[in-house]
């Protein structure tokens, strides 16, 4: 089963960063949702950071301001990710330059809609 970690997952319902955790459960995936100031996301576990997790992940999906984002993507690219997504409104210039000089290959797309989910579907 792949896995994925939700960068800015939420606990609030109507944020993406919490459609995307529902998201990828729906789609199969193993789920490790990243916020530092909750200890469960949609009954998941929630971790501080990525570095947090035990073992490979295989994608990572962000969703956060850019201006955090870009403080997080040493870690991301110190996680070595097989894919990297950069969801609608976490993209800057400077983050994905920051991504390019760290080794990523930032996807500037909605990871959601790359699994076959719509975000809309979920209220």
């Amino acid at each position: 089963m792949p896995s994925v970690a939700v960068i800015g997952a939420s606990t609030d319902r109507s944020k993406y960063g919490n459609k995307a955790v529902r998201a990828y459960i729906r789609q199969g995936y193993i789920v490790y949702p990243v916020n530092p100031n909750a200890s469960t996301v949609e009954g998941l576990r929630a971790y501080k950071s990525v570095l947090d997790i035990p073992g490979p992940v295989d994608r990572v999906t962000m969703y956060l301001p850019p201006e955090v984002g870009i403080r997080v993507v040493p870690e991301i690219a110190e996680k070595k990710p097989k894919e990297f997504y950069v969801n609608p409104g976490a993209e800057s210039d400077e983050l994905i330059a920051r991504a390019e000089q760290h080794g990523l290959r930032p996807i500037i797309a909605c990871s959601m809609l790359a699994v076959g989910e719509d975000p809309a579907s979920f209220s």
